[in-house]
């Protein structure tokens, strides 16, 4: 069920289309990795620091635990989260107030103590918003919060078979929303028509792993290359690269490992710049650039560097221009140029037993890196490594940090907070 404050909502969702394409990367967060999918907000003036009780515009109290970033699209903050064991998306205003709540099918709990069934953050494209949940429902609905349509992935196609909670986000192209499932036996792309619902295209995405590599919790990717818009899908130890119109396999990248080792889970996912796809892998101990592009098998042909002495096993690193910030899990923080993979800095957050499960954020040439004990960090990383402060919101934060328009929203355990001056 859905509930609508604001009479004038339609006329928003009207606007909102028509300056779409000139405010997407100033004032809105359209999906997890925001507008430009590698974590960084290019425009604005944001907090070094929130000691100031002031600083904290409001917070609001979740009706339960998700792990979801927000998505924005002007003055709608939407967000996932369990409503008495249903699962929901909600809608707020940037004054805090619910516009409206909607239940979707019932929750399937998490089972890690930094997940939840909600785990996957939604994606709009400021005509309609999109949710997905770790008991495989996947839905539609508009920005009044009604239902346009919504399927059951595990019903309908495959059980999860992941040993954790589902992590991937789904992601939009021109028509269609696209998932991505990937565990042990039957992964497979799917892409279903945005207003109705319908199927469009589903093909297999099964490689043979040691154990567990065949698993992952990343998010693919829709760019374009030279051109062509494509979907990039990072797990299974392989970067594959999937036509929009049906699914198929335009050129795929393996060797990620050589070693056979077992457990190699894909946790972060790839981050895209210019024309390279930068894979974090190896349970933090890698990293490795591949030029997008080609036709085929491109394992031989476009890698361009790997780096095998660090890299992140679940925070998905960020760019900042040609550079590549890496928080690593236990608050290591690596700069990498883009092009060579050569470290231009590194250093470190204080020393805590607490890891980095949040993916982090850069907003005005700081990076905001959420704790999982609820510590946020904010450094200065534009030339070197500079540690501004140290903020506790309170909480426990799994869920990656959203910059837009001057404001930064967190999103805890308990509770979703908007800062700024």
């Amino acid at each position: 069920m859905h509930t609508l404050f604001s009479i004038g909502l339609s006329l928003s969702v009207l606007l909102s289309t028509a300056f779409a394409a000139e405010r997407t990367g100033e004032r809105n967060w359209p999906r997890w990795r925001g507008p430009h999918d590698d974590g960084s907000s290019r425009e604005g003036s944001y907090p070094e620091s929130w000691h100031d009780p002031k600083q904290i515009l409001w917070k609001v109290k979740l009706p339960g635990i998700g792990c979801s970033t927000p998505a924005v699209w002007d003055d709608h903050i939407l967000l996932t989260c369990p409503i008495e064991g249903q699962n929901a998306v909600l809608s707020f205003d940037w004054q805090g107030n619910v516009r409206w709540r909607t239940t979707l099918g019932g929750e399937s709990a998490g089972k890690h103590r930094n997940g939840s069934g909600c785990n996957p953050s939604p994606v709009t494209d400021g005509r309609h918003v999109f949710a997905y949940f770790k008991s495989g429902e996947l839905a539609g609905l508009d920005f009044g919060g009604c239902v346009l349509w919504k399927t059951n992935l595990q019903e309908r196609f495959a059980k999860d078979t992941l040993y954790w909670d589902v992590g991937t986000s789904p992601v939009l192209t021109e028509k269609s929303v696209v998932v991505a499932v990937m565990h042990t036996g039957g992964s497979y792309l799917a892409a279903f028509d945005k207003q109705t619902g319908d199927l469009q295209w589903k093909v297999a995405r099964d490689y043979k792993t040691p154990v567990e590599g065949d698993q992952s919790y990343a998010t693919p990717i829709f760019v374009e290359q030279g051109g062509e818009p494509v979907i990039v899908v990072w797990g299974a130890e392989h970067l594959t690269a999937h036509a929009p119109d049906d699914g198929r396999i335009l050129w795929s990248c393996g060797g990620f490992n050589p070693e056979r080792n077992p457990n190699w889970v894909a946790v972060a996912s790839a981050v895209v710049a210019g024309d390279l796809a930068v894979v974090p892998y190896g349970r933090g101990s890698r990293l490795a650039a591949v030029r997008l592009g080609g036709s085929g098998d491109v394992t031989e042909t476009h890698r361009v560097w790997t780096r095998r002495d660090t890299g992140s096993f679940v925070p998905t690193p960020a760019v900042q221009g040609e550079k590549l910030i890496v928080v690593r899990d236990e608050g290591e923080v690596e700069c990498l140029d883009l092009r060579s993979g050569e470290t231009l800095w590194k250093d470190r957050f204080p020393k805590h037993r607490a890891k980095y499960y949040a993916s982090p954020l850069i907003a005005a040439g700081k990076l905001y890196a959420p704790r999982e004990d609820g510590m946020v960090f904010v450094a200065d990383v534009r030339d070197k490594f500079q540690l501004l402060s140290e903020n506790d919101m309170g909480e426990r934060v799994i869920a990656s940090p959203v910059a837009v328009g001057g404001r930064l929203l967190i999103r805890g355990e308990e509770n979703l907070m908007c800062i700024g001056e």
